[in-house]
């Protein structure tokens, strides 16, 4: 299956895009750009406060939001070990971190995705993405291309027409350093 990447690309740049990630379709947007991550929330109808999960394609294009060096040593390997994989991690934020990422906290939630198709649309826009299901809050996510266009029509710049991973679930969402569990995909 062919994308029109040009086309990905040029919404990117200030829109809100779609793509399908392990279970649902995912709404995104270039976590540097403060407009467009404005313009996901609203879309959403998200409270700033709760933050978003960021996913990417590997850990290096986490690294302008991720604190690296604030990851002990010693916890390296089991905290990294989970990717790619569909486990979103809570890991320290960078000082320059937007707080609409973060929601306020010291802390971001990311992903690196072993679902092929957001894997390659990351390598292709070359960084992360916001990830937040593609839904209005309170409502059913969408899981197909054709239900992200019938609840949001053209307000979302950007769709990619590929299948989700076939999960049942969003994915687990665990601090790694405490092995607590915020939100379990069972």
């Amino acid at each position: 299956m062919s994308h029109d990447w040009e086309a990905a690309k040029e919404a990117v740049k200030t829109g809100v895009i779609a793509y399908p990630t392990e279970a649902v379709f995912g709404l995104g947007c270039d976590p540097s750009n403060e407009v467009a991550i404005q313009r996901l929330l609203s879309l959403k109808q998200r409270p700033a406060e709760k933050g978003v999960i960021l996913i990417a394609a590997d850990y290096s294009q986490l690294l302008p939001y991720v604190d690296d060096t604030a990851i002990p040593q010693d916890k390296r390997f089991s905290v990294l070990s989970h990717w790619p994989g569909p486990v979103t991690l809570i890991l320290p934020a960078r000082k320059t971190t937007s707080r609409l990422l973060t929601g306020g906290r010291d802390t971001i939630a990311v992903r690196v995705s072993a679902h092929e198709a957001v894997r390659e649309l990351c390598r292709e826009l070359g960084h992360a993405l916001v990830s937040t299901s593609a839904n209005l809050t309170g409502e059913e996510p969408a899981r197909t291309a054709e239900e992200v266009t019938q609840q949001f029509g053209d307000k979302v710049s950007w769709v990619m027409d590929a299948p989700t991973g076939g999960a049942k679930n969003p994915t687990r969402i665990i601090d790694p350093f405490s092995n607590k569990v915020l939100r379990d995909d069972a």
